[in-house]
C-alpha cells in the first residue's frame, strides 16, 4: 500500500523499533526532464519536473519491518 513521503510538519517512524533515521525505500518515479548534450555525446539534465512520485513500501533499517512505518508530527 502506497505511504505519503514525510512533508515539513510529519516524519517517518517505524511502529516496532521507534527508528526515526533509516530507511530503505522502494518508490516510483515519473519525471520530464531537459537533457543537454555536448559536441561529444555526454548528457547533463538542467531542468528536471516531477510529474509523479509515489512511495511503494518503506522497510525499516534497523529491524527490517516491512511496511510497518508511520508518520509522525515533527518536533516543535
Amino acid at each position: 500500500m502506497p505511504l505519503q513521503p514525510p512533508g515539513p510538519d510529519t516524519r517517518w517512524r517505524c511502529t516496532l523499533c521507534g527508528n526515526l533515521t533509516r530507511f530503505d525505500v522502494v518508490r516510483t518515479t515519473k519525471a520530464r526532464e531537459y537533457v543537454h548534450a555536448d559536441l561529444a555525446g555526454a548528457q547533463a539534465v538542467e531542468e528536471r519536473e516531477l510529474l509523479e512520485d509515489v512511495v511503494e513500501h518503506v522497510t525499516c533499517r534497523w529491524c527490517n519491518a516491512v511496511d510497518q512505518v508511520e508518520l509522525v508530527p515533527r518536533p516543535a
